[in-house]
């Protein structure tokens, strides 16, 4: 039978100590300070971006998203506009926000049974009213490339009716994705209530 004895791990490029093996099978890992890790990718870990609040300006965009980023959760709280044009998301990249492309739909059933597409973004709901509010969640996918896909369920309090709709879409983007746009089909609508927030994961 070998006996473990106390053996230090060195870095070689370096030759300072890492890891310490104690003779209890216990390991002691060094303190790294400013260390720049390059080549890694860091899986499951859920970032969450900063809320907004949704009470002023035609648009609201999450930018400098890493690069590493493969799905995208974007959340609405009782988000609500002064007008009635379909709220909807958009990519971008460094270039800016792209605003044509989308393969998108949005479909409300029950009594309601009616929907709307979009070819300017991944449309959110199925329809819009300025005395209306929306909550719920749209989660965008990075299926291969540049490419992503976008699924979600929406629930919309107007003024006659609760319902919930359910959102999916596709777009490819000429870049690599680093911002994310809500604003409205129209551009012109001006959110006034509610928040937004995203979250982000590799």
């Amino acid at each position: 039978m070998s006996t473990l004895s106390t053996t230090n791990l060195k870095n070689p490029s370096s030759g300072s100590n890492n890891i310490v093996l104690a003779t209890d099978g216990s390991a002691t890992i060094a303190t790294l300070s400013s260390t720049t890790i390059t080549g890694t990718t860091i899986q499951g870990t859920i970032k969450s971006g900063t809320s907004v609040a949704s009470t002023s300006g035609t648009s609201i965009d999450f930018t400098s998203i890493p690069s590493w980023v493969k799905r995208i959760t974007v959340m609405f709280n009782g988000v609500s506009t002064n007008g009635s044009s379909i709220v909807q998301v958009q990519l971008g990249t460094s270039s800016g926000v792209t605003a044509s492309g989308y393969l998108s739909a949005a479909w409300a059933g029950g009594s309601s049974n009616a929907g709307s597409t979009s070819t300017t973004g991944f449309a959110a709901m199925y329809s819009q009213a300025a005395a209306s509010t929306m909550m719920g969640h749209l989660v965008i996918t990075n299926i291969s490339g540049n490419s992503f896909i976008a699924s979600g369920a929406v629930g919309y309090q107007p003024t006659t009716a609760n319902i919930v709709t359910a959102c999916a879409g596709n777009v490819t983007l000429s870049g690599t994705l680093d911002r994310v746009r809500i604003t409205t089909v129209n551009g012109t609508d001006t959110f006034d209530a509610g928040s937004i927030n995203i979250l982000y994961e590799g």
